[in-house]
């Protein structure tokens, strides 16, 4: 997976490119930025929030389960000296589940490939290049 960040003015706005797909993000205008996107953390909360639903959604359909749609919040506060990133998720599921249905859920939505990054050790591979 590749993603490709390019300056888009003379702020901090970026042009995002995923396979094809093009996404704006940009910092906030008391950071600095124009606000023409989401920024690079509400983009992060954005990937678990959608991962996690879709994830759940994929696994009931497997299941034959019907849990129509799938909704969950993230809320991201990033890492302050001497404390740990921290992300909140409350995901709304429709009551016509069981009890074992809900957990069973929950138990997927904990793995999926976003929260399952975030959890573990990440390693990064850095390089520079002159253009």
């Amino acid at each position: 997976m590749k993603a490709t960040a390019r300056r888009a003015d003379e702020s901090f706005e970026h042009r995002v490119s995923v396979r094809g797909h093009r996404l704006t993000c940009d910092e906030l205008a008391a950071l600095g930025g124009s606000d023409t996107g989401p920024s690079p953390q509400e983009l992060l909360a954005a990937s678990l929030a959608s991962c996690t639903a879709i994830t759940m959604e994929m696994y009931a359909e497997r299941k034959g389960w019907d849990i129509g749609r799938v909704e969950v919040d993230v809320d991201y506060e990033p890492a302050q000296r001497g404390s740990f990133s921290r992300f909140s998720i409350d995901v709304r599921l429709p009551g016509n589940l069981s009890e074992d249905q809900r957990l069973k859920l929950m138990q997927i939505g904990a793995r999926c490939p976003i929260h399952r990054t975030l959890e573990g050790e990440v390693m990064f591979e850095e390089s520079v290049s002159i253009k």
